[in-house]
């Protein structure tokens, strides 16, 4: 794996597509984008799509910095140990949602996420396996 990809590549590419996932979730709470494609398409209410978009906008932001941190683009040399844990999180979840973008009830979650979620598994996993 670390033939194929370096590290370098596989944050810039894991960074760039959250940061691009942190603007969806931003014009989805500005009601911009339409939330009927989000959270496997069971939000019903708005004011359930602005209480989710926030915890997604969180975890987002979490996930970001601790690629960031593990990168070395922020805190660099601090904070190993918790950001070796905290990239193995991130790649359980990103198995975990590719999971639930399978079962999605979002057409496009199921078609358009779940390849996004797997490369961004594979691509934390490169990440996780970093010394």
């Amino acid at each position: 794996m670390k033939k194929l990809i370096s590290m370098r590549m596989a944050s810039h590419i894991i960074l760039t597509i959250n940061t691009m996932a942190l603007l969806m979730h931003v014009l989805i709470l500005l009601t911009i984008l339409s939330y009927d494609f989000v959270w496997g398409g069971r939000l019903k209410r708005q004011e359930d799509a602005i209480i989710f978009e926030m915890v997604s906008i969180l975890i987002q932001i979490v996930f970001i910095s601790i690629i960031a941190v593990k990168s070395g683009y922020l805190l660099k040399g601090k904070f190993k140990r918790t950001s070796n844990i905290g990239i193995w999180v991130i790649f359980g979840v990103m198995i975990l949602n590719s999971i639930g973008n399978v079962v999605s009830h979002s057409f496009l979650e199921t078609v358009v996420m779940t390849p996004v979620t797997i490369l961004l598994a594979l691509l934390v996993f490169r990440l996780a396996i970093e010394k």
